[in-house]
């Protein structure tokens, strides 16, 4: 008599993500590339001013980290102080920048170093929504 042992069913080590999550993360990063390739043009287009204002309004979402760093060693992993959420979500809220798009040309104000800046700030939203980054709870960690 041979004996077999009994195989154990496979699985993959990380479940494959769900297929909206996965389009809405394309249709995010796709978003992202719009307004990045947006934000260069009006740089191109109008200059030293317009490309600096759309790179530093393209990293400005994350210096709100900087309003916590202090409280920083005592968070958990991934956690963002909770002092910091309200600023975080705030800048990292997509209708923000996307309504100051829409109203921008119907407002007396024509500068197109806003206009790049506002494209670039877009752009950071998007990609970080494209990679999994989203708003944050009020305890400071990613919501689900």
């Amino acid at each position: 008599m041979s004996a077999t042992a009994p195989t154990a069913p496979t699985t993959s080590a990380k479940p494959s993500e769900k297929p909206l999550t996965v389009l809405r993360r394309t249709a995010w990063l796709l978003n992202a590339l719009f307004w990045s390739a947006f934000a260069v043009l009006e740089g191109v287009n109008h200059g030293w001013l317009a490309a600096a204002l759309a790179f530093v309004f393209f990293l400005a979402p994350d210096f709100t980290f900087l309003v916590g760093m202090g409280d920083a060693p005592r968070m958990a992993k991934g956690q963002l102080p909770p002092r910091a959420v309200p600023f975080y979500n705030t800048a990292h809220r997509a209708l923000v920048p996307l309504a100051l798009i829409v109203a921008y040309p119907f407002t007396p104000f024509t500068w197109a170093p806003a206009f790049a800046a506002l494209c670039a700030w877009l752009a950071h939203i998007s990609y970080d929504r494209a990679f999994g980054y989203g708003l944050r709870t009020k305890e400071g960690f990613q919501r689900a």
